[in-house]
């Protein structure tokens, strides 16, 4: 089964920036989706972005414009450059990878702190 490590996160003021990085390991599908979600406190699991192994991207609406999600196929790897933090993107983000043999797979989770 693939699992997951991430880096990054921290706590920025409002305006600032952080960079989330991902690395995979274990038996991946040629097809896949790599991605991150994030989890405030009493609030649900959220999708931030995500990419498939065909270079197609969702993003959440709120963080369009402000967010680039990125892979990097051969390293089974993927990252996202988060700009312009407000204090609502404060949250545990996580790392996902899915396939269609073991449906998702998560991250220990990173904490993005963002003060006003």
């Amino acid at each position: 089964q693939v699992q997951l490590v991430e880096s990054g996160g921290g706590s920025v003021q409002t305006g600032g920036s952080l960079r989330l990085s991902c690395v995979g390991s274990g038996s991946m599908l040629a097809r896949n989706i790599m991605g991150w979600y994030r989890q405030a406190p009493e609030r649900p699991r959220e999708r931030v972005a995500t990419m498939n192994t065909g270079g197609s991207i969702i993003y959440a609406d709120d963080v369009q414009g402000r967010f680039i999600v990125s892979r990097n196929i051969a390293k089974n790897s993927v990252t996202l450059q988060m700009n312009n933090l407000k204090p609502e993107d404060t949250a545990l983000y996580f790392c996902n990878y899915w396939d269609a043999g073991q449906g998702n797979r998560w991250g220990q989770g990173t904490q993005v702190t963002v003060s006003s």
